[in-house]
C-alpha cells in the first residue's frame, strides 16, 4: 500500500510539473503599452528654421494634393484585410521483417547432444496518417501613429485599440513599415501592403479564459503525454 501511495504521489507531481511546463507563459497583457503608445510631443519638435528662406520643410503643406501622413506623430488608418488558409497532410508506412535461423552445430562429426539451433521470426510495422486544415480571417480598421521616418522615406507605424466589454476586453495591435506610395488619398493603407507587419487580435477577461485550455488538458495535448 505504501508503494502504491508513493507511485500516486509521483504521478500527481509529474502532472503538476507538466502542467506548469506546458503553460502558455505569456505575460499579462495590459493597455497603454509604451511600445504602442502615441508619440510624445517632445519627439515632434520641428527642426530649427532655415534662415534666409520662407519655405520650411517641417511645416510644409501640400496645396495641390491630399494630406497624408509623412512625419513623426502623424496618424494613419490601417485597414486590416488578412485572410490565410493552410492545409497539410502526411502519411508514413514502415515495416520490417527479421528471420534468424541457426542450425544445431556439428561437433567432431556428430550433432551436439544439446540442441543449440535457433529459429526466430520478427515482424514489425507502423502506419500513421495526419492532416491539418486551418483558415483565418481578420477584417477591421485601426488608426495608428507614425513613430519613425526612415532615410528612404518609409514610415514606421504602431498603435493599439482596446474595446472594454462586459466580461473582459478585446484589443488590436498593429506594427509595421509603410511606403508613402502605398498610402491612399484618404490617408489609409491596407495591412497587406505593410512590411514586417505585426497584427495581434486577442482578448482578456472571463471570455478569453473560457476559450483557453486548462493545464491538465494542455498536458494531454503536449509531448509529455506518452500515448
Amino acid at each position: 500500500m505504501l508503494h502504491f501511495n508513493r507511485l500516486l504521489s509521483l504521478l500527481v507531481l509529474v502532472l503538476l510539473l507538466a502542467g506548469c511546463a506546458t503553460a502558455p507563459g505569456e505575460p499579462e497583457v495590459k493597455p497603454d503599452d509604451p511600445f504602442y503608445a502615441p508619440v510624445q510631443p517632445s519627439r515632434m519638435e520641428p527642426p530649427p528654421p532655415t534662415r534666409g528662406s520662407l519655405y520650411q520643410a517641417s511645416h510644409s503643406k501640400a496645396l495641390f494634393g491630399d494630406r497624408k501622413a509623412y512625419r513623426v506623430g502623424d496618424v494613419i488608418t490601417v485597414h486590416m484585410e488578412e485572410q490565410t488558409r493552410s492545409s497539410k497532410s502526411a502519411s508514413s508506412d514502415m515495416s520490417r521483417n527479421t528471420n534468424v535461423n541457426v542450425v544445431n552445430p556439428n561437433i567432431g562429426g556428430r550433432d551436439s547432444p544439446v540442441n543449440l539451433g535457433l529459429n526466430m521470426n520478427s515482424d514489425r510495422s507502423f502506419s500513421g496518417d495526419a492532416s491539418a486544415d486551418q483558415s483565418n480571417s481578420l477584417l477591421g480598421s485601426i488608426t495608428v501613429t507614425v513613430h519613425d521616418v526612415y532615410p528612404n522615406g518609409n514610415l514606421l507605424v504602431r498603435g493599439e485599440k482596446w474595446l472594454t466589454l462586459n466580461q473582459g476586453a478585446e484589443y488590436v495591435r498593429v506594427s509595421g513599415i509603410v511606403r508613402p506610395e502605398d498610402i491612399r488619398p484618404d490617408n489609409s493603407v491596407i495591412s497587406t501592403q505593410m512590411a514586417d507587419a505585426r497584427l495581434t487580435y486577442s482578448g482578456t477577461g472571463d471570455l478569453a479564459n473560457a476559450n483557453r485550455q486548462g493545464w491538465l488538458a494542455r498536458f494531454f495535448n503536449s509531448g509529455w503525454w506518452p500515448l
